[in-house]
């Protein structure tokens, strides 16, 4: 018999709302946390910069059993996203397990010497705090904004000028005449590069540090989800864990996959027109690909075409009065900076003391399966599984973690079978695969199958693919699939 356990789900965004709904349909006594005034995490719209849409295609970025509504375009635009997780929210009764605009404040092992954490939560003005039995975190990786700061950055506010984060880009009508200078190569930087040269901005430019691979939505006419989402293209990749016959056969390909990723560099040089703009990046693709590739936002290269948008390949040394005078030497006139500098990754209310046990010297985590670490017990994390398709990946996570919690999994690890694993990976990132430290080694892509593989093996699923080989050979990751894969897991209810 399985004990019932009051379990704390900290944040109301995508991996939250499937870690409550996992753990809410075996019988824990679920309360979620979400420090904002809505759900949605990064698609809350006070969060969501204009024209925000969807990397994956919406049969990736969806639950596996809530698709997303037929009438939404292939890329959902944010507002329709944040409006599907409200739906989903709704199907499973969720927002009655979820207290809104309240913070978690600090985390310790429970006082009374039982097992589990002490949070404190801070509502309302009121701070508190409460024992829990599990805690399951699902802040996920873009929670706390990285702020930055240059030399002359105060007088350049002084004298007029807007400094701003790029989750702080909510209203395009503030480009308007404006010249607006965008810090970061990502693909919220250029999304934002775009809207404000769409919307008025007198000059944009784009100043971002390094060459990276950009994906368009379409590669050659194809839909890049039947390109690179397979699991045949994904067995190209140096994956982890290989066994020696598995090394044995991806040495005998090696030139046929150095051929193909070459073949695909070569396309999207041609259609994107990469050499002209300086732009090709000097890492093959198949060593860069990742969390950190980004999507090409519709009308990027248009607008340098146009001129409506400048490319510098540098980065920010200092503001100079109305200036901002740049590492290459070049000094652009800026009214709105824009820093496209990502999130900081981290669990800030969690003690140093067990974030040393977590964290490595070098920032890499030291997690089991991207969700638990055995030195902080009763405690897991849903959607530091970052992916391509990451509702599926939160929602496979989210399932597997419940099991864990219960000591439910087919495949129990034990403290050594994690010890073992979690080095294994941390050696495979420094030294076999670079790309994978990413987000603090956080990041499942491009071994979406892999991942999926190990969780349902652990779980004792009877069904792990599809009857049609080749379609689970050369078919992007189906969300009902896996679906039906869950449900062919030991079921159990706790008491």
């Amino acid at each position: 018999m399985v004990k019932r356990k009051t379990v704390a789900v900290i944040g109301g965004g995508v991996s939250g709302l499937a870690a409550a709904k996992a753990f809410d349909e075996k019988g824990h006594r679920v309360i979620g946390f979400e420090r904002s005034h809505d759900f949605g995490g990064v698609w809350e719209l006070s969060r969501s910069y204009p024209g925000v849409q969807t990397q994956s295609p919406k049969d990736l970025y969806c639950y596996t059993d809530h698709p997303m509504p037929e009438d939404y375009p292939e890329w959902p635009k944010g507002p329709q996203v944040h409006a599907y997780l409200h739906s989903y929210a709704a199907k499973h009764n969720l927002s009655r397990l979820f207290r809104l605009n309240t913070d978690i404040t600090s985390m310790d092992r429970r006082a009374d010497g039982k097992p589990g954490w002490t949070l404190t939560i801070s509502e309302a003005g009121r701070s508190r705090t409460q024992d829990f039995d599990f805690v399951s975190i699902c802040t996920g990786q873009f929670s706390e904004k990285n702020i930055i700061s240059h030399p002359g950055q105060d007088a350049f506010v002084a004298q007029g000028g807007e400094v701003m984060h790029s989750s702080d880009y909510t209203d395009p009508s503030m480009m308007q005449g404006k010249h607006v200078v965008v810090l970061g190569g990502s693909k919220s930087a250029t999304d934002i590069a775009v809207n404000a040269a769409k919307n008025g901005a007198k000059q944009v430019t784009m100043v971002y540090r390094e060459n990276v691979w950009r994906i368009p939505y379409f590669v050659g006419g194809i839909n890049f989800k039947r390109l690179l989402y397979m699991r045949a293209q994904e067995q190209q990749f140096n994956q982890w864990g290989k066994n020696p016959l598995q090394r044995v056969i991806a040495l005998a390909l090696k030139p046929l996959v150095w051929a193909n990723f070459r073949g695909l560099e070569t396309l999207l040089k041609a259609q994107l027109g990469l050499k002209k703009w300086n732009m090709v990046p000097d890492t093959p693709i198949e060593k860069e690909a990742s969390c950190s590739l980004p999507i090409v936002t519709p009308g990027l290269f248009e607008s340098f075409k146009s001129g409506a948008v400048k490319p510098i390949q540098g980065t920010f040394d200092h503001y100079d009065g109305d200036e901002i005078v740049l590492t290459t030497g070049d000094r652009v006139k800026c009214d709105v900076s824009v820093l496209a500098v990502g999130w900081k990754l981290g669990i800030p209310y969690l003690d140093k003391t067990y974030r040393d046990k977590l964290i490595e010297a070098d920032g890499q985590y030291r997690t089991f399966r991207l969700a638990v670490n055995p030195d902080l017990p009763e405690m897991g994390f849903v959607g530091f599984n970052s992916s391509f398709c990451t509702i599926l990946s939160a929602e496979m996570i989210a399932n597997w973690l419940v099991r864990y919690a219960d000591g439910q999994l087919e495949r129990q690890p034990s403290r050594d079978d994690m010890e073992r694993n979690m080095q294994m990976m941390l050696d495979w990132r420094r030294k076999e695969r670079p790309a994978a430290q990413v987000y603090g080694g956080l990041c499942s892509a491009p071994f979406h199958f892999k991942h999926f593989d190990e969780l349902l093996g652990d779980m004792g699923a009877r069904k792990r693919k599809r009857n049609n080989p080749l379609a689970e050979q050369f078919s992007y990751p189906n969300a009902p699939a896996y679906g039906e894969y869950l449900a062919s897991t030991p079921q159990y209810q706790v008491q």
